[in-house]
């Protein structure tokens, strides 16, 4: 399965016409709120500044990006702020409707490969809970809680790769079953806040 679901994943890259192109897209639509110089975008995405500039003019003259000179994100009295050019996502596309809904699907199957690959090379998973990040849940303080026996030199690699490929980090919180349990019996905040929050049970193997 999870052979397969690379697989797909890897078609949709090619649907895009370059690894570099969907990333950015997918990077735009995470982040749909803020605008980049093409440093920032190389840093998060670990791909050569010539690579990102060209992609960034296709997607401008394809009116999926539009330059600003205002970062939105950052205090526009730094110095060297305003001499820079600054890429957003363009919510005003007639093509944004239709990119959202492809990304979001290619976002499901990314996360399906995430998950499937820590299902298979990280351990006895237990229990395996989506939030944060993968829920749209801000206030939660991890991504992801991993309970089980667990491999943590895989996990660190699975975890470093799908943080290279989609340009932002995991928090993630791992747990023995034992832990768990006594956390839960202690009225632990912390477990707490991860359950009452939304969330995705992806594996769940453990009496609740």
């Amino acid at each position: 399965m999870y052979t397969q679901l690379l697989t797909l994943s890897i078609m949709l890259e090619h649907l895009f016409g370059s690894k570099t192109r969907y990333r950015l897209l997918r990077f735009f639509f995470h982040n749909t709120d803020k605008s980049f110089f093409v440093r920032e975008l190389t840093r998060a995405l670990n791909v050569q500044i010539n690579a990102v500039r060209r992609e960034l003019e296709l997607l401008v003259n394809s009116t999926l990006v539009e330059e600003t000179d205002a970062p939105g994100h950052m205090d526009k009295t730094k110095a060297g702020a305003s001499l820079r050019k600054y890429y957003r996502l363009n919510l005003g596309s007639l093509l944004y409707p239709e990119m959202q809904a492809l990304l979001m699907k290619g976002q499901i199957l990314d996360e399906r490969v995430f998950v499937d690959g820590i299902r298979e090379t990280c351990g006895d998973i237990k229990l395996l809970l989506l939030t944060g990040r993968f829920a749209g849940e801000k206030d939660v303080q991890t991504d992801m809680l991993i309970v089980g026996d667990i491999k943590s030199r895989n996990l660190e690699k699975v975890i470093a790769s799908y943080e290279k490929d989609v340009g932002f980090s995991i928090r993630y919180t791992t747990l023995t079953e034992d832990e768990l349990y006594e956390r839960r019996q202690m009225m632990d905040k912390f477990v707490y806040a991860i359950f009452e929050a939304k969330h995705m049970l992806v594996v769940n193997e453990i009496e609740m």
